[in-house]
């Protein structure tokens, strides 16, 4: 969520590769503490470790601004790949605290990953909009607020018609 905001004010003091190598080496961090626990988000820190090894290469800021489309990428990428290798990723997600499922339940959360898919692909569009043709400013104000707003009011509208329609879920 800050990473806007690092970037943003990053781009002041610093080159767009010590940046990037920061960052780098946050993930790589991260991945170490992962790889104990063998957590399922270690091949994704992986392929940001190699993205922010390609903005080190290439010190453009231009390159580090694509970072929350690629992101949302990523994420439409693993929710749609539920899609056709079920169960869906929510659905998953449900049987953590609902181990049987309802067949109800079962549509209703393959249709909210499939809305989390068009989530992505809007997001990931303005995202890869603001990071090709508008200033820094509003890159970061979107990617680092707006989109995370937006976020918010999808998960709060989706436990509001769950919690009315989902009867296992009372």
């Amino acid at each position: 969520m800050l990473y806007p905001f690092t970037v943003y004010f990053g781009i002041r003091y610093l080159e767009p590769w010590k940046i990037a190598g920061i960052l780098a080496a946050l993930l790589g961090i991260r991945l170490i503490a992962s790889y104990s626990v063998k957590h399922w988000s270690s091949p994704l820190l992986l392929v940001g470790m190699v993205y922010f090894s390609f903005a080190i290469w290439s010190n453009e800021i231009l390159t580090l601004r694509f970072y929350p489309a690629i992101a949302n990428a990523a994420m439409l990428l693993l929710f749609s790949w539920t899609l056709f290798s079920p169960p869906s990723l929510i659905e998953r997600l449900a049987r953590i605290q609902h181990p049987d499922l309802p067949p109800e339940g079962v549509i209703y959360t393959r249709r909210v990953t499939q809305i989390w898919c068009g989530f992505f692909i809007i997001n990931g569009s303005l995202a890869l909009m603001t990071a090709l043709w508008s200033s820094i400013e509003i890159w970061s104000l979107y990617n680092g607020l707006i989109a995370y707003l937006l976020m918010g009011i999808l998960f709060v509208g989706e436990y509001i018609v769950r919690i009315k329609t989902q009867k296992h879920v009372r």
